[in-house]
């Protein structure tokens, strides 16, 4: 089901992981920014576009995590754009000949066989330093940053005031760094991503998290704050006073906890290697 969250502006939600597909009137259809993860789902989808007569003439990848880059056949053929880091990522990843292999062992056991791979991850990278979507629609702004994914990227919708944040400023999953392996440090990374996003927040009345409910008004410079204290905790080695791995989280969601406890131990093993105190 298609819920308006703005003028022209609709969210299409999948239930296990609330992820939130966005869907943006053009002139001539629709621009789709990450579409689904089960295939039933982008099928439901599709058949809700073909009634309203609005065809997908574009697409849109946030960050190339597998929850992002799926698509359905039902979908059509049209451009599927990413920025040039994210698509270099998915290119990469796709040269592998054991990738579907790789995909599949990142998915949540209980819809990995509703999950269509075939059509996975094929995105083209814009130019770097592309400022709008290209598209016959509203104007969209890139606004690109490097949290949480190599080559992640929120999208504006300036006319509407709408932010589509990617795996950012939910309210039920806790920031998320990029896989730091044997060199990196993602926490700074992190900070500068809300830097960024705080940077267009005056142009912002309603913001789409990647997964968890529309924020509005208030609660879109809300979620930046929550985040950052959050990440600061992390990186200062504090508990981090936070609701989404709280006593009271939502029921269903206790495994973010988890999430946090890896990242803690992972930043710890990362401090102690570096010889940072703490």
């Amino acid at each position: 089901m298609l819920m308006q969250v703005a003028e022209g502006v609709l969210v299409h939600r999948s239930e296990l992981l609330r992820n939130n597909a966005v869907v943006v009137q053009g002139r001539a259809g629709v621009l789709l920014v990450d579409p689904g993860i089960r295939g039933e789902e982008m099928a439901c989808l599709a058949r809700d576009l073909s009634e309203l007569g609005r065809p997908v003439v574009a697409g849109f990848a946030t960050h190339p995590d597998w929850d992002h880059v799926l698509w359905h056949a039902d979908l059509g053929d049209a451009p599927r754009y990413g920025t040039a880091r994210c698509a270099a990522y998915l290119r990469d990843l796709r040269s592998d000949p054991d990738w579907r292999a790789r995909v599949a062992e990142g998915l949540p056991p209980e819809i990995a066989e509703e999950v269509p791979l075939d059509l996975f991850g094929l995105v083209t990278g814009l130019p770097a330093g592309t400022a709008r979507v290209p598209w016959d629609g509203p104007r969209v702004r890139i606004v690109e940053h490097p949290a949480h994914a190599p080559g992640h990227a929120a999208l504006l919708v300036e006319e509407r005031g709408v932010l589509v944040a990617g795996d950012m400023l939910s309210d039920v999953l806790v920031p998320m760094l990029d896989d730091p392996g044997d060199t990196g440090y993602p926490v700074e990374d992190y900070l500068v991503g809300l830097q960024v996003l705080e940077g267009v927040a005056d142009d912002v009345d309603v913001v789409v998290p990647g997964h968890g409910s529309v924020g509005r008004g208030a609660r879109v410079r809300a979620r930046i704050e929550q985040d950052r204290a959050y990440v600061r905790a992390l990186r200062d080695g504090r508990a981090p006073d936070d609701p989404r791995i709280g006593p009271s989280v939502e029921p269903g969601w206790e495994w973010v906890r988890d999430v946090h406890a890896g990242q803690v131990r992972s930043l710890a093993r990362r401090r102690a290697q570096d010889g940072i105190p703490g």
